[in-house]
């Protein structure tokens, strides 16, 4: 194959040099610099070369030789629309991880500018936390007060069932009321304790980064804080 591609190109530039000559002598001045195009088929394998390359070829990689054989340009075969796609998302994940590494550095730094131990990082959490916990305590309350009063509608309502009277619409509504007040309430209740748990999981995460930055074991770092 090599020496296919050595006989084709030195026939090309034999041709390119003769014709270089030939028009030197026609206009009686030295012989011209001329440079010759080799294209490439889908393969990657030379397959012809001349001034310009063929239509079926344009997209296909080549190369500009001079009259000495010396490529001195060169072009890459057009990428596919696989290759495209490709190439697209291998910079957008470039970019993202980029972004994510700033963001990193933005956390970093914030986070050793707001905190000069990791024992800090506790007892903000600690504090954090028990407000969560008394929010709690408070929805626990108006719980239990909620229970009770429907408790008493109910009570209202099985004594008319049982003297079969009318349910009045009042008492009706007010404990459809308490029910719906009942489970909103104890959707705030578990959504407070879910929020306990992310932020201990977010402390504990933040604590170790702190650690790890500061260079540090967690005895080194709660020594520090004692100093």
């Amino acid at each position: 194959m090599c020496k296919q591609r050595g006989t084709l190109l030195i026939a090309v530039l034999s041709a390119v040099a003769c014709a270089g000559i030939a028009q030197a002598q026609t206009k009686g001045a030295p012989a011209a610099t001329s440079t010759i195009i080799c294209w490439k088929d889908k393969a990657g394998k030379v397959v012809g070369c001349g001034d310009t390359v063929p239509p079926e070829y344009q997209d296909n990689a080549t190369r500009e030789l001079n009259q000495r054989g010396v490529v001195v340009k060169q072009s890459d075969a057009a990428l596919t629309p696989e290759q495209k796609k490709a190439q697209q998302a291998e910079l957008e994940r470039k970019q993202a991880e980029e972004q994510a590494k700033k963001e990193q550095r933005r956390k970093d730094t914030a986070l050793l500018e707001t905190f000069g131990a990791d024992k800090e990082i506790d007892l903000k959490r600690d504090r954090e936390v028990q407000l969560l916990e008394s929010n709690i305590e408070t929805l626990q309350s108006n719980l239990k007060n909620a229970k009770e009063r429907q408790a008493g509608s109910l009570a209202r309502i099985e004594q008319a069932k049982k003297t079969k009277q009318p349910i009045a619409q009042t008492v009706q509504d007010e404990y459809d009321r308490l029910e719906a007040d009942k489970a909103k309430i104890e959707n705030q209740i578990a959504q407070k304790r879910k929020d306990i748990a992310e932020l201990t999981k977010t402390y504990a995460e933040m604590k170790k980064r702190f650690i790890e930055l500061k260079g540090s074991s967690p005895a080194a770092g709660a020594a520090t804080a004692k100093k």
